[in-house]
């Protein structure tokens, strides 16, 4: 057999016998608490593979804080197959004797879930929607408002701004989170204690499903230009804004467009009906392909932004809203 070929059989060899023992994937890692050598090679292996194929997900959607090692030990409880939580794994060694990884894989997902008060997956027309909430007294109705809103929404804007966002989304409602709702990657964390407040307050959704939408990423541009965007799509696509007592508010000499949210949305709501109509969709596109500078308000309409909000404060009113309701 030729040398090299040979070195290179047991170097994948040993590869393949040492992997899951306390292998690190994109800062999560796995190890094993088995002094007595219970579990041999290839069962370790399967393990470590449904690991890495459930626990990310797992922590990413459980919290920023949930630990990113786990140990996996055995246990002797026959009533159990697999219990598991952050940082710790439990497989019961009897049920565990020649299952397959999508098996061992199936029982992980199970228990994570066991983790939230509520956990559901739904699809339609080509979206997906996982809903994650760690309130037990979350209200199924505010809930499922929540999850319709979505489906009613979350499609048109993406049709309307960027049709290659993301199809699948996370919500999760925490009662850790303290401020109303954010939005990373393809997840949406809801504060329980906002949402208990302001039970009919649904169109967060729409708002903080348009920070998926826009995917700017970073220094794509200010903030207040981001937050006015998403404000100004709450305003003009949400689905019952009158329900939440939502509006934007009236102008006066002490608001400037770097205000953000409402005080911004209005200024564009002003600017769409009586500067350039589709102008806020224009700003948005530049934005995700990192094409905006404070030149693009004089190419977009032939004035600076400054200029612009000076004529929109001789002239607030000069404004229709109408807002949405159910």
């Amino acid at each position: 057999m030729n040398r090299n070929f040979l070195i290179v059989i047991i170097a994948l060899l040993f590869a393949f016998n040492t992997y899951g023992q306390n292998e690190k994937r994109k800062g999560y890692q796995v190890s094993f608490n088995d002094p007595s050598n219970q579990l041999n090679q290839e069962t370790k292996n399967k393990i470590t593979a449904a690991f890495y194929n459930t626990y990310p997900f797992f922590a990413s959607a459980d919290g920023y804080r949930t630990k990113r090692e786990a140990i996996v030990t055995l246990d002797g409880n026959e009533n159990t197959t697999i219990k598991a939580k952050a940082g710790e794994i439990k497989i019961n060694n009897s049920w565990l004797q020649g299952k397959s990884q999508r098996k061992i894989e199936k029982e992980l997902r199970t228990a994570f879930t066991k983790n939230w008060s509520f956990y559901s997956q739904d699809k339609k027309k080509g979206y997906s929607l996982t809903f994650i909430s760690k309130d037990p007294n979350l209200d199924p109705k505010v809930r499922q408002n929540l999850i319709d809103t979505y489906f009613e929404i979350y499609p048109t804007l993406v049709k309307t701004f960027n049709n290659k966002s993301t199809h699948n989304v996370l919500f999760v409602v925490d009662t850790a989170y303290k401020a109303v709702a954010e939005a990373s990657g393809n997840r949406i964390l809801f504060s329980a204690g906002y949402m208990k407040a302001h039970p009919t307050d649904i169109d967060v959704v729409t708002h903080e499903t348009m920070h998926i939408v826009q995917g700017y990423g970073y220094s794509a541009g200010p903030v207040w230009l981001t937050e006015g965007i998403a404000d100004y799509v709450r305003y003009k696509y949400g689905v019952d804004n009158v329900g939440s007592k939502w509006s934007l508010p009236a102008f006066n000499e002490k608001q400037s467009y770097k205000n953000s949210y409402r005080i911004t949305a209005r200024f564009f709501a002003w600017l769409e009906q009586n500067v350039k109509e589709g102008l806020i969709a224009q700003l948005d596109s530049q934005l995700r392909a990192h094409k905006y500078t404070e030149e693009s308000w004089v190419e977009l309409t032939g004035k600076n932004i400054d200029q612009l909000w000076g004529d929109y404060s001789k002239n607030p009113d000069q404004l229709a809203l109408k807002y949405s309701s159910k």
